[in-house]
């Protein structure tokens, strides 16, 4: 796991989390670009991981919701907290420095963070996840997942570092 920048919305954030990890990217995507890059189309492989989330949601009784295919520009980027990209709802953001969204359930809160910092003539993109759990639920349900989780994260944030180029 890379070391988390220093930021006091994010020390926030990740304040009793059961599990934050953290993928940094370099490349000309600024905030706006690199987040409409998090949410734009995904490779089929991560579909079908998708698909499979929803079995184990049904054999763990948790909820299921299908992600809109989501194509976001980098103007159309909501900024102010309580916003909605897809599944995910703003819980801060800081024009050209940080955002922050989550997805809460019964079992777990998961917070989607990027830090962006200048990088000589690019731009450095720390990437957290950040994990509180709930219920019992929440851990078992987490480490099931975990490792498609990294896979699915870092694909997620090398094709969003492109969307600059």
């Amino acid at each position: 796991m890379a070391t988390l920048p220093a930021n006091s919305i994010l020390n926030e954030l990740t304040r009793d989390a059961d599990h934050v990890d953290c993928k940094v990217f370099e490349g000309p995507a600024d905030l706006r670009l690199f987040v409409a890059g998090l949410f734009g189309r995904a490779p089929g492989w991560m579909s079908f991981l998708y698909k499979a989330r929803g079995w184990l949601a049904k054999v763990l009784g948790l909820a299921h919701q299908t992600p809109a295919k989501l194509d976001y520009r980098p103007q159309d980027v909501p900024m102010q907290p309580g916003s909605v990209v897809g599944m995910w709802t703003v819980k801060a953001a800081s024009e050209g420095e940080l955002w922050a969204a989550s997805i809460a359930d019964s079992h777990l809160e998961a917070i989607l963070v990027d830090v962006c910092e200048p990088a000589g003539n690019a731009c450095r993109h720390y990437l957290v996840t950040i994990v509180h759990y709930r219920n019992m639920i929440g851990p078992l349900y987490f480490n099931l997942i975990r490792p498609f989780h990294h896979l699915v994260v870092w694909d997620m944030g090398r094709r969003a570092v492109k969307a600059g180029k």
